[in-house]
């Protein structure tokens, strides 16, 4: 017995108890009605997996618009349902009529039971693979919000940030490929998801690949695709990364690690918008959006003759350089105070914050790792901190060599920086007794020291 449910609709009472017999030991329900008015008010009719449809329903009336109405009705309730039409006058320009309008088949009365039952059966697996591809689409839709989703934003308001931010908006409407450049730690894959974001492809998948993980014997594989059977671990068939983010967008991270025999089959499969999956000699279009980055310097590197130069073009339409955080002064206590908040909660020390002087030391610091940098010290200050303020002792910051109280400087920078350090060191953190004690103003000391992290 199947686990669907069947609804009859015909005037004929006798017709409807000969079904009903007939149908209960196939399926677990099998529901009756003699008015197709009953239609309009009948409850969860998109439940129903199969109607039995009467082409009609008036005395002396047999042109089957009655049952195309009701099929129409039947339709716009339940899309998915599976109907078939019954009728005792059999057309064939009426059978393509029904079937335009929706009916999944056509039987005539009086009908051959083992005929029909195969008719019902046909038209029952239809529905089961109709909810099935129902499904399967709103978990893709799911999983594509799933993907997408990203707990990290874009934080500040300074004027390098603004500038690169406009850019990303110009650009995003259109499907021009992007380079991203910039130091590590940056944000480059934040700005990458932005433009992902803020495009008409937003509804649809981000893939984002790190290059630099990939060996070059899994390169094909992993952008392409495999067949089954294309190598020893080749189970079963596999869609690559350009398969995977069709209609979507495509981010290949760290592009400048590729080796010039992989930039090759890069180019290619980016100039002609189709992958060949490795075993297979089809060749799949793809419509992505492509979307690159590095923290290396491209140009250079075509000059080194270590990256192809047609490929360079073909990937750089657009470049948006991301701006390292020294050159964001106005985003640091701005970030600090955004990754303060996160972590507190994380941690459960919801009272924390920042001194004044512990600001300082973060505004006075040149951040060569950036934001990754700035996020790791202020989740490692929240982790290890015992009272409810962060104080400058609290922060680890990375220290370019200092010279040691006990050794000569042997430059004048070097002198500099131990007296800086010095002061510092006296005044516990504190930069404006620093600064004070230096004879210099605080926005000053600011600067040398971020000249000596340099």
């Amino acid at each position: 017995m199947q686990n669907g449910k069947v609804l009859v609709i015909d005037d004929n009472k006798s017709l409807l108890s000969a079904l009903e017999i007939l149908l209960q030991f196939e399926f677990e329900q099998v529901i009756t009605i003699s008015n197709p008015n009953q239609i309009s008010s009948f409850q969860n009719l998109e439940d129903i997996d199969i109607i039995l449809l009467d082409m009609n329903f008036s005395a002396g009336v047999n042109t089957g618009n009655e049952g195309l109405f009701w099929l129409r009705e039947i339709k716009k309730k339940a899309p998915q349902t599976s109907v078939i039409m019954m009728t005792a006058y059999g057309a064939v320009d009426l059978a393509v009529e029904a079937l335009k309008e929706g009916a999944t088949d056509f039987i005539l009365k009086p009908w051959n039971n083992e005929k029909l039952l195969a008719t019902i059966k046909s038209a029952y697996s239809l529905r089961k693979s109709r909810k099935e591809v129902q499904e399967l689409k709103q978990k893709e839709s799911h999983l594509k919000q799933v993907i997408n989703q990203d707990s990290n934003y874009i934080i500040g308001n300074s004027k390098a940030l603004t500038s690169v931010l406009n850019l990303v908006r110009k650009v995003a409407k259109t499907d021009v490929n992007v380079l991203i450049t910039g130091e590590n730690g940056t944000g480059k894959e934040l700005i990458a998801r932005e433009l992902h974001r803020m495009s008409t492809r937003k509804n649809e998948v981000f893939i984002g690949v790190d290059m630099g993980s990939i060996s070059e014997t899994l390169f094909e594989s992993e952008l392409f695709g495999h067949t089954k059977g294309a190598f020893t671990d080749a189970k079963e068939d596999r869609a690559g990364k350009f398969e995977a983010a069709n209609n979507g967008s495509l981010f290949l991270d760290e592009i400048g690690n590729l080796s010039l025999q992989t930039q090759a089959k890069l180019l290619s499969a980016i100039q002609n918008r189709t992958v060949v999956r490795v075993g297979s000699n089809k060749q799949t279009s793809v419509n992505i959006r492509l979307i690159c980055a590095t923290n290396c310097n491209l140009n250079q590197m075509v000059s080194d003759g270590i990256f192809r130069e047609d490929l360079l073009y073909r990937i750089n339409t657009i470049h948006i350089e991301v701006p390292p955080l020294r050159e964001r002064d106005a985003d640091i206590l701005v970030l600090a105070d955004f990754y303060l908040k996160k972590y507190a909660s994380k941690y459960a020390k919801p009272s924390l914050r920042i001194n004044t002087t512990a600001e300082e030391k973060l505004m006075a610091y040149s951040w060569p790792g950036n934001v990754r940098e700035l996020q790791h010290t202020i989740e490692r200050a929240v982790i290890l901190c015992e009272g409810n303020v962060l104080k400058p002792t609290d922060f680890l910051l990375s220290k370019n060599s200092v010279p040691s109280l006990d050794k000569s400087p042997e430059t004048l920078d070097e002198m500099e920086q131990m007296m800086i350090q010095n002061a510092l060191d006296k005044n516990n953190g504190n930069y404006s007794a620093a600064a004070n004690q230096l004879g210099i103003s605080r926005q000053t000391l600011y600067n040398k020291i971020k000249k000596l992290d340099a």
